[in-house]
């Protein structure tokens, strides 16, 4: 890796992928285990996907779809999620472990029946892959994806379009590590890193942990945020508000 060019970690869905038609699939076949499979959940469609950024984990999918089911309004679930979702875990009595198995076993039955319909409700961020690509080849920045999404999905999707990404590179769910940590173990490598994730969240927790003040944090305005989120970021002195435009350009032109 060229010296002057930082170690580049990338966030997968909300960054390189728009996995909304998926995610909400995949959240009816779940909601279909957890309650039934009597009820047309398309109605909810669009309301969740305007929702999905208040989801942090996969296991939140189906309570996010309860919670519209069951009246809650999205104004009251976009400014009080939190509260919200743990209310609904206890009257329902789920257990979050069981609820991400319940995910991803639905994905993983969806993907051994008809592999091609799954991979088809995924779409891609114009530009990305072919931005990867030309990395990939030239072999600078490093890249490293650091992901909540199931490392074996990410690399099935990025294999279909063709995309060789080294799967060795991929830290996804199964790590059972929060970002942050994935972030340090390749701090043990590199002087530099950036990471560009879509969720402010995930950036706050990382800017608010002393030892990794090395690493620049980037916010995709692309991905899975509000304008309030974007706004958020670009009044903070750690976070860097990054357009899909300007991750098309050389990467020494994104400061």
């Amino acid at each position: 890796m060229a010296p002057d060019l930082p170690l580049l970690a990338l966030d997968f869905d909300g960054v390189i992928c728009d996995g909304l038609l998926e995610y909400f699939q995949t959240t009816c076949r779940a909601y279909s285990v957890l309650w039934g499979k009597s009820l047309d959940l398309s109605p909810w469609e669009a309301e969740f996907c305007r929702l999905r950024p208040v989801i942090e984990s996969g296991w939140e999918m189906p309570i996010l779809l309860r919670a519209l089911v069951t009246g809650v309004s999205g104004d009251a679930i976009a400014d009080h999620w939190a509260p919200i979702r743990n209310e609904i875990v206890k009257a329902e009595e789920c257990d979050r472990i069981h609820l991400a198995t319940v995910v991803d076993h639905v994905r993983d039955q969806w993907m051994q029946t008809d592999l091609d319909g799954w991979l088809a409700l995924h779409r891609f961020y114009p530009g990305v892959l072919d931005r990867l690509r030309t990395w990939l080849a030239a072999d600078t920045p490093e890249l490293w994806i650091i992901s909540t999404k199931e490392g074996r999905f990410i690399d099935q999707l990025l294999r279909q379009q063709g995309l060789n990404f080294p799967r060795a590179h991929i830290f996804g769910k199964e790590v059972k590590r929060p970002k942050a940590d994935s972030l340090r173990q390749l701090l043990f490598q590199t002087p530099q890193a950036w990471f560009i994730e879509d969720r402010l969240s995930t950036l706050e927790n990382i800017a608010d942990q002393p030892d990794l003040r090395i690493v620049k944090l980037f916010l995709a305005d692309w991905g899975y945020n509000t304008a309030a989120m974007r706004e958020t970021a670009q009044h903070h002195d750690r976070f860097q508000l990054l357009s899909l435009d300007q991750f098309h350009q050389d990467i020494s032109q994104w400061c």
